[in-house]
């Protein structure tokens, strides 16, 4: 692009604007409705609720006392296999949902399971009881990834259990493992796009850590299995997050959340404190650097300033890559509202007052 007073080029954010849902309340069940333990679970650790879970009577009473006064919120059920609970309890545990419901103090439910724990009967019977949205660890859609991980389903299990949520009207939630056994990046570009095609509404992406007291902790002590590590990550993170957005999906987390027992549990695998903002920084850095490089003569980038702690990395670190492209943080400017929230704006630099441009 040869650059003049009038040269600009706008590019869009694609990530989907955030719906206006209200706060979820979780309620960890670990393990239950669970047939087996996957080789990297460590619910117990990873909640930091122990390995108990809350009985319905139980959580009867503390949600009526904890919500009490407060805004609506939504009820989210994880941990364990939530469709695999014998149906009284499940029912235990959906009555209460609708019973606050009912009282004004929650307004959405959802819960997560296991992609061949979804029979049309258990569909019916969530959406029956005011389900909104099921999340499904589906983990891999490949095969070999999905053996070497001992999940016990094939990938057209993980398909079909994706487009029996959809039919049955309730929304749709996947969540992925990039790292498992046997997974190298490709494997989990494939597992990415696999999923943007299947459209839910929402998508987790949660890097493979190896945590004390799992097989995936054997496995790696004995040296046959090697984690991806961070950089590595942050790099596959970016291009998921790109395709995902893309394709109109939220991606509403990635990385476990920071708990303390998972502190003491953690050996080995891509932790790192800003993993999320990290990997949106690259995939903003990727949906920039095509124009940037097509950019001929001297550039300024006014964005809005939502971006701002996103647009250089984490402490800097895409500095040097950006300005490697002819943009520095001097030719930069944060705009507040109303500039166009999701607008990226590239436009020439005039040369400086009696200097011709080069």
């Amino acid at each position: 692009m040869s650059p003049s007073s009038s040269d600009f080029l706008t590019i869009r954010h694609p990530e989907p604007k955030p719906l206006a849902h209200p706060p979820v309340y979780p309620v960890f069940l670990p393990f239950i409705g669970c047939s087996y333990r996957c080789i990297y679970c460590a619910q117990d650790v990873q909640t930091g609720v122990g390995n108990r879970a809350i009985a319905p009577g139980s959580l009867r009473s503390l949600l009526f006392e904890e919500l009490a006064g407060s805004e609506p919120v939504e009820l989210a059920f994880y941990g364990g296999t939530f469709t695999a609970l014998p149906q009284e309890l499940m029912l235990a545990y959906l009555d209460v949902a609708a019973e606050l419901r009912q009282a004004g103090l929650v307004s959405r439910v959802r819960c997560s399971t296991r992609p061949d724990c979804l029979g049309p009967e258990v569909l019916a019977l969530l959406a029956r009881s005011g389900m909104d949205l099921v999340e499904i660890g589906i983990q891999s859609f490949d095969n070999d990834v999905l053996a070497a991980s001992g999940r016990g389903y094939k990938a057209d299990a993980a398909v079909q259990g994706c487009k029996a949520v959809r039919t049955s009207g309730l929304e749709l939630g996947i969540q992925l493992l990039p790292g498992l056994p046997r997974m190298t990046p490709a494997v989990f570009v494939r597992d990415v796009a696999a999923a943007a095609a299947l459209a839910p509404s929402v998508a987790r992406l949660y890097p493979l850590l190896v945590l004390e007291g799992t097989a995936l902790a054997r496995r790696w002590r004995a040296g046959s299995y090697t984690p991806w590590d961070v950089d590595q990550t942050v790099d596959a993170l970016a291009d998921a997050f790109l395709t995902l957005w893309r394709a109109g999906i939220r991606v509403i987390r990635a990385g476990l959340a920071p708990e303390s027992t998972l502190d003491d549990a953690f050996l080995a695998g891509p932790r790192h404190p800003a993993m999320g903002q990290r990997a949106r920084s690259l995939a903003l850095f990727r949906l920039l650097e095509p124009a940037l490089a097509a950019w001929q003569g001297p550039v300024r980038l006014d964005y809005p300033r939502r971006f701002q702690g996103e647009l250089w990395g984490h402490r800097g670190e895409l500095v040097p890559a950006y300005a490697a492209l002819g943009l520095i943080p001097g030719a930069t400017t944060p705009h507040p509202e109303p500039w166009e929230p999701d607008c990226f704006r590239l436009s020439a630099v005039e040369p400086p007052a009696g200097k011709l441009p080069d």
